[in-house]
């Protein structure tokens, strides 16, 4: 498959449409977190702060670069053969994700930080970035919660939902949803 980045939109959504195991969930959650970089980054453009539209772009190009490591990452699990494999496989799988909650979490919080310094010409922009970079945090939180569901990746994917949750609350003044229930294994 070629670079989700260079997909023209129609044909990633067809290929995120089809029976098969990839492009999914994880690759989808970090294209929504480079979609929410490209809007911090524009807002910031906008408002001439160099520093922040630059932040923006280097974590746009991370996020997609996730996005294909995404396309193979699940393969292994896939292909286990025994409970051990599985398990080593699931746990392999689940750092990517991690790492996509990582960085749309930086997304959320320098969207927060534009937000807050922008005119209301482009606040909206920005805010929307907050607020798709949190939903790719929760997204790539919950795949590592049912790969896993506990242990080091999983903390690390969940802490990064909580600083996107706070991002998006501080941006919007709007409090978080209430603490939902684990996802059943």
């Amino acid at each position: 498959m070629t670079e989700l980045g260079k997909q023209p939109l129609e044909e990633f959504l067809a290929a995120v449409a089809e029976a098969t195991p990839a492009p999914g969930g994880g690759s989808s959650a970090a294209v929504g977190a480079a979609l929410a970089a490209a809007l911090v980054e524009m807002a910031a453009r906008i408002a001439s702060a160099d520093d922040a539209a630059e932040r923006a772009t280097n974590l746009r190009g991370r996020a997609l670069r996730l996005a294909d490591r995404e396309l193979t990452s699940y393969a292994p699990v896939l292909e286990a053969r025994t409970p051990e494999e599985r398990t080593a496989a699931l746990a392999a799988a689940s750092e990517a994700p991690a790492q996509v909650a990582e960085v749309a979490a930086d997304i959320a919080e320098l969207g927060a930080e534009v937000a807050e310094s922008s005119s209301a010409a482009v606040r909206g922009d920005a805010l929307t970035g907050v607020v798709f970079a949190e939903a790719a945090a929760s997204a790539a939180a919950r795949l590592v919660e049912i790969n896993v569901g506990s242990g080091p990746v999983f903390e690390r994917a969940e802490r990064s939902e909580q600083r996107a949750v706070r991002a998006r609350t501080s941006a919007t003044g709007h409090p978080p949803p209430p603490p939902r229930a684990p996802i059943p294994r």
